[in-house]
């Protein structure tokens, strides 16, 4: 043999070495390794169809997108018009490639691939891959609250992931029929189907990147339901899965939004931001809508300690990247005084969100917000609706949120004593999920109906609620947020006539609140009509008997 034809010989060997060692590793979830035995193998001779899917997948796992995806579509190319064409495998792989420029915010893109995979399998018989294109279907239903439709997509799905033995297909149909069947209110059969999927998940026997996306909606499911104790069990769980592969750089940064909103539950802000920084640099080429749930976390963090103008700039950030700032964001409207915008903004996140898990969360700030803009109607109806949805959903989260909306509206309307027992319950659920800012919210409210009664636990009350606030950092009007005042008053009724009920002349209120004295007038003039007192005194008592009063400067 000649020389330049053993130097062709020895580099047919290195690279067919190379291809084993990639290959084993692939098989091996060794995603870095994988991915560098492969490149190297590139570097000599062209892959295949298979060994470039294989590269494409390893990279995705690395965090490396933009190769991932070049690579995906040179596999694509090669399954679609190589020498050997597989229209099944080019549609898997389109459907691949059109997922990861919809989490990357490229809709256009996205939906050009779909309809590619569409195109691809339409008149070949039915197969799994007709399963993984309806699977996409049952997010659809969902996300438009047609939750009969996901289940009976579910379910198709799962006739042909059993008829083709697909346990995987199987898998995401179940957890797609759970989810639907839980937003229904039919939690213990939903969490039963949920249960059923993960068992070939936990066994392994799922493909890594769907048994991931698994991993991740069983965190957002329970996050939703405000079911914390079984949101940190997944959370914890997929924290443990992750560290069996050698990267996941998707699947980690979404663990870390969930550990970012248990840890901004229990106080742990500083981690929290930390969580979410992390998530910011590793994953906005990657996965926007990630990115975008981070950031909303960061803007919660910082609305609860006070920074309103740091909050509103991450409400924004958050919203750029896909996610819906409210109620977040109202709630910082409110503390910055604009009650109206608020109410305006919460009614119409409320209208037009169909889902009613999604739905708790607004109610429960539309309750604060609508107590605050003198809507006292509104905020007992969604006061209501969200005891309804404790109800049927039954999760430790949502009867604790039900129970502190239900003691803002009984404590604005003078009911003190029941004001007393739904806050009371409210404290005692909090503290009982570690979850120190909402235990001192639910104290604040509480000193206020200990007050209205005469109850000198008042004081302990507020002194405790204070204490907590000031332990976890919360500076300016956060430290006192809004108690949801009596009579129907707004926060600002509610200041001028404490003021007054003080002593103070309308000019002295008006320089202690920074306002013209007309507005003093106005508010005053609105307050007689709605506690329906005719002078200053009988406001003023009004004020005394129901803890409105601030303590001298």
């Amino acid at each position: 043999m000649t020389e330049h034809g053993e130097a062709r010989g020895k580099a047919a060997d290195d690279r067919a070495g190379a291809l084993v060692a990639a290959r084993t590793a692939y098989a091996g979830n060794r995603w870095a390794e994988a991915r560098a035995g492969f490149l190297a193998a590139r570097d000599r001779a062209p892959l295949d169809a298979a060994d470039m899917a294989a590269l494409a997948e390893a990279a995705w796992w690395e965090g490396a997108i933009d190769e991932s995806l070049s690579a995906s579509e040179e596999a694509y190319r090669l399954y679609r018009h190589g020498e050997n064409p597989d229209p099944r495998q080019a549609a898997m792989l389109a459907m691949d490639i059109g997922f990861s420029w919809y989490l990357r915010g490229e809709d256009v893109m996205g939906s050009g691939w779909l309809s590619r995979a569409h195109r691809l399998l339409e008149g070949q018989p039915p197969s799994a891959e007709h399963g993984y294109l309806q699977w996409l279907q049952i997010d659809e239903a969902i996300g438009r609250g047609d939750l009969g439709a996901a289940i009976e997509a579910a379910r198709a799905v799962a006739t042909l992931a059993a008829q083709h033995g697909d346990e995987t297909l199987m898998a995401c149909a179940l957890v797609g029929e759970g989810i639907a069947t839980i937003k229904q209110g039919r939690v213990g059969q939903g969490l039963a189907v949920l249960d059923e999927a993960m068992l070939p998940v936990v066994a392994g026997r799922v493909r890594p990147s769907f048994a991931g996306n698994i991993y991740c909606q069983m965190m957002s499911i329970c996050h939703e339901m405000a079911d914390l104790r079984r949101a940190q069990q997944w959370t914890d769980a997929t924290a443990r899965w992750c560290e069996g592969f050698s990267s996941a750089v998707m699947y980690q940064g979404i663990c870390r939004v969930h550990r970012a909103q248990l840890l901004q539950v229990r106080g742990e802000w500083a981690r929290a931001e930390e969580e979410v920084r992390r998530v910011c640099e590793e994953l906005p080429a990657m996965n926007v809508i990630a990115v975008g749930l981070a950031t909303y976390e960061l803007a919660e963090v910082r609305r609860m300690k006070g920074d309103l103008r740091g909050a509103e700039q991450a409400y924004g950030e958050a919203h750029r990247y896909g996610r819906d700032p409210q109620p977040g964001l109202a709630l910082v409207w409110l503390a910055k005084g604009r009650h109206r915008a608020a109410l305006e903004a919460l009614r119409a996140a409320e209208s037009a969100t169909a889902d009613r898990l999604a739905r708790t969360r607004i109610w429960d700030a539309l309750v604060e917000v609508a107590l605050a803009a003198g809507d006292p109607a509104t905020a007992r109806r969604a006061s209501e609706d969200l005891g309804a949805a404790a109800v049927a959903f039954a999760t430790s989260g949502l009867v604790a949120a039900a129970a502190l909306a239900q003691g803002q509206v009984q404590l604005s309307q003078g009911e003190g004593r029941a004001a007393v027992e739904s806050l009371g319950a409210a404290r005692r659920l909090w503290q009982d999920l570690g979850a120190p800012y909402r235990v001192a919210r639910a104290r604040l409210l509480l000193s206020h109906a200990l007050r209205s009664l005469g109850e000198p636990a008042a004081d302990l009350e507020l002194a405790a609620a204070d204490e907590a606030f000031r332990r976890l950092g919360v500076t300016g009007p956060a430290a006192r947020p809004a108690a949801g005042a009596p009579g129907g008053l707004t926060a600002r009724e509610a200041e001028v006539l404490g003021l007054v009920a003080r002593g103070m002349t309308n000019r002295e209120a008006a320089a202690a609140l920074v306002v013209s004295e007309k507005t003093v007038a106005r508010h005053l003039a609105n307050l007689y009509t709605k506690l329906g007192v005719s002078s200053r005194t009988a406001a003023a008592a009004f004020a005394h008997d129901h803890g409105l009063v601030p303590p001298p400067a």
